[in-house]
Order: structure tokens, then C-alpha cells, then sequence
């Protein structure tokens, strides 16, 4: 037995913590966890060999973001698959609603109140972008002032409500309506740890398929992994959409960032805010969100 060094008198004394309420972002995070535990997830995996895409993006005077390239590959793949657009709905019987397009969502750091905290930004139809106009929105959603994005706003004003009503709402946009659903949360998630060095191995989401990947190793290969509700969809066609993703960023992406910049791409917070614009004009309120249901 090791004998305690410290005076009698201070041998029982318990030091106490602190208490500290969770800020609004912590909130917001274990609201999308409560609702990602009714969602059956399984991740699947697959070894993805990228030099060329590597090389091909090194060549661009400013690197365009892996989450751009990464959402714009995988919406393609979502555009030709429409079993990936569909979501289980459980009210007021259980049923899959299909969108008719993509509603991408991808989660952002941003600090607020002096702490770091998740807020979720959605692009309408990524695969219609140019990955210079994607690049810009991914940015303009990591910089641009959290109360100038309608859907941080909308994000800090729920959650300022107390649980029970937030909750319900939640349930609401989650489980009524299938085109609503879509709007407000999205068909498709990719999450982009991997610019930290690291990366999940199943991460937790309310939506169908969520993407995310592992960093690049040094001979270009790299690990991609779709986490899939298996109420929606089997693991032969995540399975096959993982080699279909693999097949769309050695072509058609790697063909466009050969083709070098456009859409007068080029260095800086004024240029990227106006790549940005023509996207964000069409819709509501500078996010994700249509101007009506499609």
C-alpha cells in the first residue's frame, strides 16, 4: 500500500468541479445525436487509390478543399442512385419518401461565444456546381459571420428553446413530411475531420448516407467510408456506390481539375464571396434552402 504524502487534514478533502451549462452548438450536437439513435447505421468501407486526383489538385495555385471535391463526387453519384434520396419515415406509418434531388449537408466548426461548436450547411445540387463555385461556398460557410447565414441563425434560435419544444419540432421535420425533411436537413452528409489528421469510423447522422474520409496516405490511397441507414438501403448498393464514387473522382472530377480554374477563380475573401453569390441568390435566405418546395 503506497502511503498518502499529503497532512492528515487534507487527505479527506474532496476538491469539487465545476458545473457548466451547455452553450447553444453543445445543444444543437446532442439534439442531432438523440435523433441519429433511431437511425439503424452501419459504415462500409472502401480503399480508394487517388494519386492522380492528388497530383491534379496540388497543380491549382490555391488548393480548392477536400470536402468540394469530395461533395461534389458523391452528389453525383446520389444524382444517378435514387435508392441514396430516399429516407424512412415513420409517421403515421412507416414508409420511404424519394427526393427528387440533392440536398447536400456538411458540418462546419465555427467558434461562437469563445467556444468551438458545430453548425450544418447545405448546398442545393452540388453536382451542378463547378468545383471552384463549391470550393467558395464551403468557405463562405467557414468565414463568413455565423449571423450572416440564415440556417446558423435558424440552427441558434431552436435551440434556444427548451428541450420538449425542440425536441418536437425535430420530430416534426424529421418524420411528417418527406419533401421537408429534405429541405431542412438534407439527402446526403459528408463529414470532413480528415483536415484535422484524423477521421471516424462510423459516424452518427439522421440522414441515409453520410460520407466521410479518412487523410490521404503518401502513395494517394485514401479510406472512404458511407455510414447508410440499412431501413433505407442494402450494402451491395453502398457497396457499389463507393466503387461508382471511386470511378467518378478518376474521371470526371480529376478531368475538370486538369482543366485548371474557372469561373474567374482566384485567391481571396472578395473573390470567393462572389463565387459564392450566384449560388446563394437562389436560395432562401443565403443557405441550402430552396425558394419552394420542388
Amino acid at each position: 500500500m503506497i502511503d498518502d504524502p499529503a497532512p492528515p487534514h487534507e487527505r479527506m478533502r474532496l476538491r469539487r468541479g465545476r458545473t457548466l451549462a451547455l452553450s447553444l452548438p453543445r445543444r444543437l450536437v446532442c439534439d442531432v445525436l438523440h435523433f441519429s439513435r433511431n437511425a439503424p447505421s452501419v459504415p462500409m468501407q472502401r480503399r480508394m487509390r487517388l494519386a492522380e486526383l492528388v497530383a491534379a489538385r496540388n497543380a491549382w495555385p490555391r488548393r480548392l478543399s477536400w470536402c468540394a471535391i469530395f461533395l461534389k463526387g458523391y452528389a453525383q453519384v446520389t444524382a444517378e442512385r435514387p435508392e441514396l434520396r430516399r429516407a424512412y419515415l415513420r409517421f403515421p406509418w412507416p414508409r420511404l419518401y424519394e427526393h427528387p434531388e440533392n440536398v447536400a449537408s456538411f458540418a462546419v466548426e465555427r467558434e461562437y461565444e469563445g467556444e468551438a461548436g458545430l453548425f450544418f450547411a447545405r448546398v442545393n445540387r452540388p453536382e451542378r456546381l463547378s468545383l471552384a463555385r463549391l470550393d467558395a461556398l464551403v468557405r463562405h460557410y467557414k468565414c463568413a459571420p455565423i449571423d450572416a447565414i440564415a440556417s446558423y441563425r435558424r440552427a441558434l434560435r431552436l435551440t434556444r428553446l427548451p428541450r420538449p419544444v425542440r425536441r418536437s419540432l425535430w420530430w416534426l421535420g424529421l418524420e411528417l413530411d418527406g419533401m421537408f425533411r429534405a429541405c431542412l436537413f438534407g439527402t446526403l452528409a459528408v463529414s470532413a475531420a480528415a483536415s484535422r489528421g484524423a477521421a471516424g469510423l462510423h459516424v452518427l447522422s439522421p440522414l441515409t448516407t453520410t460520407l466521410n474520409y479518412s487523410p490521404f496516405e503518401p502513395d494517394g490511397s485514401i479510406d472512404v467510408r458511407i455510414t447508410y441507414d440499412h431501413r433505407v438501403v442494402d450494402g451491395g448498393a453502398v457497396a457499389d456506390a463507393l466503387v461508382r464514387l471511386e470511378a467518378v473522382l478518376s474521371t470526371s472530377i480529376l478531368d475538370e481539375l486538369r482543366a485548371g480554374p474557372r469561373d474567374g477563380f482566384a485567391s481571396g475573401a472578395p473573390r470567393l464571396v462572389r463565387l459564392a453569390e450566384p449560388v446563394l441568390a437562389e436560395s432562401h435566405g443565403g443557405d441550402g434552402l430552396p425558394l419552394k418546395p420542388r
